[in-house]
């Protein structure tokens, strides 16, 4: 047997095996008629303008995935997770009001508006409402 012959025949039995895929169409009713009708004439839709170029010609960075970046998200939660952690771990912390006067003491809790400070030496503890602080630190580190 010849092996030219049968390598054609096996390409022969892969071409009939192959399937036909077909696009759907829609199909436009004709009532009859077998002259198919014109296709509507669709205008052009003008596309935005682009970014302006910058001033030595290059092209706008665009982000990899494609289209406008996505926004930030609302919360990152950075700020709870450092409370819980201060409040576990029971570290003294100073915190700078916005007038300057620094109150030291415990994280107890916290809430959206406000910290509860617990401080020792027989002073009072305090609640706090977040917008009066400036910042804060951990006692013991350098503040700058």
């Amino acid at each position: 047997m010849n092996p030219a012959t049968a390598g054609e025949s096996a390409d022969r039995e892969n071409f009939a095996n192959r399937k036909l895929i077909r696009p759907t169409l829609p199909r436009t009713e004709n009532h009859g008629n077998h002259a198919a009708a014109p296709p509507p004439v669709l205008e052009r839709r003008e596309r935005p303008e682009r970014h302006e170029r910058g001033e030595r010609g290059e092209r706008p960075m665009l982000n990899p995935g494609g289209g406008k970046k996505s926004a930030p998200p609302e919360q990152t939660n950075a700020e709870n997770f450092y409370y819980q952690k201060q409040m576990q771990s029971r570290t003294q912390m100073v915190i700078v009001l916005n007038d300057g006067e620094e109150v030291r003491g415990i994280i107890e809790w916290y809430d959206r508006n406000c910290l509860k400070v617990n401080r020792e030496n027989g002073e009072p503890n305090l609640m706090i409402y977040k917008p009066a602080i400036k910042y804060m630190f951990k006692e013991g580190e350098n503040q700058k």
